[in-house]
């Protein structure tokens, strides 16, 4: 273990972790070496004689853990992106170690007394506008986590951490296990009937993958309206993989998710909170449950009306089938089908349009360079983690370098389902550190030679990830705890949901959407069809997302004690009580297979925040348009007014920064069709 590849700083490019040398036998030695490296240096910091300082405190607070967060940064994409038994066995093994971890730093005593003394005087100290914020956001944290409470109540606040820490690892690998045991599997193409013939290789492909030679294999996607059933024309194979998709891990997921809320809310209650959702919110830019339940309120009645004109629109189509109503399983293809019709616009048409070489390369990077000046170019002599990540320099446009980028953008057996950016370096002018991040996603494979064609949704996904891929690379801060994407949850999702407007700028589609075979770009009637046809299936959208943006709501919400017996039947309840208990449409996300809330602290009490962010985003996209400034200049006003500035200025600061006012809501309710009219 002398030659642990983590135990010095990569001295790759960038510090790209060494991959090619890493073996999952390296994790341990490292994360208990940096665990006890960092335990020493807070003990070095509260065993200093002299009076607390901003360096002597808070500075080599920051300095703290480098080891740790380095090993932690590349396990945590790995375990996600190419997940081993082995890798699963320590993830669980270790998730109550670092919980532990963490409080024993949180919880010190002795250090938070040298942070609250300095906090008390911090208008003494001299500091630019970045320490001062360095200084309040470290004496949040450790408010937040619990440093004023006596200790038998830390004790008990230790107990909680470490036993959800272990069930949030057990609910992630539940989801893990059962959507893969749940694939649908076919004998024939001809059960495939209505898929385009690529995703029927695919199916193919994928049935190669996972050992099933000769078959056809549906993978499941993380959500839960699979994209299959907007083309498959046998409706009993419709049913049966909505079934298998609705159905994960209720039996080992549904007592976890129970058990869950309930620690949550004891926790809440130990801090002085109401409830957990009143705990995460405090520190959000929406700042109270209030403000939440008002722009969620507003949301609803509109959302569901929309629904139902579109139920009635898609009722007609089917009962042209002989169907009387349409069920759930049948709302995606009956949704197409009237799409088709009323603007003649067939996705397995555009298809052929949106290869994911050239829609990475001549969309995505090209509206990077015509935007923000950026240019790309791979590099092939730096290994990733993975045979199918691969790696690009980014280059700024002053010809300056600005870190490094890896895509890994197909589906696998060991990749957890679903989109994201990781981190596997932080930005810090402290170190001297530029910024390498990642973006995973889970495109089918399609046979050898074969191109890899997209869905419009993919595209869309895409452009999303790179945004929260730029907010990482155009990090331009002092220290760690402010690099790229540390900010409030519900404002990070506000970059990457402005990059998606990028796939529909008509110079950037016009580049991008090209047939693979011919060259020729996507027709002007085919774009204007697109463009009036993307309001079309808001309702739906919304009811979806809404829907499991309530129930987490719901089960965040929960007094302490509230004893809840089946969590299917608390689920329904909360959706009766939201208004959103509409049969034809699931949530996008049910209990038992909802990550985001359930697998960890991310997002619980928080997926209201990508709604939250559109009101920023659909605000923001519009002043981009409307603002009479060239592009290229207003890519700069948001990348140093915003994107650049991470968590060392508040969020809603930096919004103001850039647009000069408030954000307004009005953009979005015309985006999805909300507006009272």
């Amino acid at each position: 273990m002398n030659e642990n590849p983590f135990f010095e700083p990569s001295g790759l490019a960038y510090q790209l972790p060494p991959f090619a040398e890493i073996r999952t036998e390296h994790y341990l030695p490292a994360f208990e070496r940096g665990m006890a490296e960092q335990l020493a240096e807070i003990a070095a910091i509260t065993a200093e004689q002299a009076e607390p300082t901003f360096e002597n405190t808070v500075i080599a607070l920051e300095r703290s853990g480098e080891l740790l967060l380095r090993t932690r940064l590349a396990f945590e994409n790995q375990a996600d992106a190419d997940a081993t038994p082995e890798l699963q066995e320590l993830q669980a093994e270790l998730s109550p170690r670092f919980a532990a971890h963490a409080d024993a730093i949180l919880l010190d005593q002795e250090l938070f007394a040298r942070l609250d003394a300095l906090q008390a005087r911090s208008a003494e100290l001299g500091l630019d506008a970045q320490d001062a914020r360095l200084l309040e956001r470290h004496h949040v944290r450790f408010v937040r986590a619990g440093a004023r409470l006596a200790e038998d109540e830390r004790q008990r606040l230790r107990e909680l951490n470490a036993e959800l820490a272990s069930l949030g690892t057990a609910f992630r690998q539940n989801v893990f296990t059962d959507t893969r045991a749940r694939a649908v599997v076919l004998d024939t193409a001809e059960e495939l009937d209505g898929l385009c013939p690529d995703a029927v290789a695919a199916a193919a492909e994928n049935g190669k993958a996972l050992g099933h030679e000769g078959k056809y294999v549906l993978s499941l996607k993380n959500f839960s309206n699979q994209t299959e059933l907007a083309a498959l024309t046998d409706r009993s194979l419709r049913e049966r993989l909505l079934e298998a998709s609705l159905g994960r891990a209720v039996e080992s997921n549904g007592p976890l998710a129970i058990k869950l809320a309930g620690l949550r809310a004891e926790r809440a209650a130990l801090l002085g909170y109401p409830s957990y959702a009143a705990y995460v919110v405090a520190d959000e830019t929406a700042g109270t449950v209030e403000a939440v339940d008002a722009m969620l309120a507003r949301l609803v009645a509109p959302a569901v009306a929309n629904a139902e004109r579109e139920a009635a629109q898609l009722a007609e189509a089917a009962a042209e089938d002989g169907l009387d109503g349409i069920a759930a399983h049948d709302w995606a293809y009956y949704s197409e089908k009237v799409r088709q019709r009323a603007y003649e616009l067939d996705a397995t048409v555009l298809r052929p349009y949106f290869e994911l070489e050239r829609v990475l390369r001549d969309g995505v990077f090209f509206a990077a360079g015509l935007a923000y000046g950026l240019s790309f170019t791979e590099r092939p002599d730096l290994t990733a983690y993975h045979p199918d990540a691969r790696v690009w320099e980014v280059v700024d446009a002053d010809g300056s370098t600005l870190g490094l980028f890896l895509g890994d953008f197909h589906a696998r057996e060991s990749k957890s389902g679903g989109a994201w950016m990781n981190e596997l370096v932080q930005q810090s002018e402290l170190y001297g550190r530029r910024p390498v991040v990642v973006n995973n996603l889970n495109i089918a494979k399609p046979a050898p030679g074969e191109p890899v064609l997209l869905t419009w949704d993919e595209v869309r996904t895409l452009f999303h990830e790179f945004g929260h891929a730029l907010h990482g690379l155009f990090s331009a801060v002092r220290y760690p705890l402010f690099a790229g994407t540390e900010v409030p949850r519900d404002f990070v999702e506000f970059p990457s949901q402005v990059n998606e407007m990028w796939m529909t700028w008509p110079e950037v589609l016009a580049n991008y959407a090209r047939h693979h075979e011919t060259g020729e770009p996507l027709p002007a009637e085919l774009v204007e069809r697109m463009a009036a046809a993307e309001n079309f299936g808001q309702g739906f959208r919304t009811v979806e997302y809404l829907a499991a943006a309530l129930l987490d709501w719901a089960w965040h919400r929960v007094p302490v004690g509230t004893e809840i017996a089946d969590a299917e039947e608390f689920e329904a309840a909360a959706l009766k009580a939201a208004g959103l208990a509409v049969a034809a449409i699931p949530p996008r996300y049910r209990t038992t297979y909802f990550g985001h809330v359930f697998s960890g602290d991310g997002y619980s009490a928080g997926y209201y925040a990508y709604i939250w962010s559109e009101v920023l985003d659909a605000d923001t996209a519009q002043w981009f348009r409307t603002n009479g400034r060239p592009v290229r200049e207003s890519g700069q006003a948001f990348r140093d007014g915003l994107l650049s500035r991470g968590g060392s200025r508040p969020a809603l600061d930096c919004f103001r920064d850039v647009l000069g006012r408030d954000p307004q809501i009005e953009p979005l309710l015309d985006r999805r069709g909300l507006n009272a009219a």
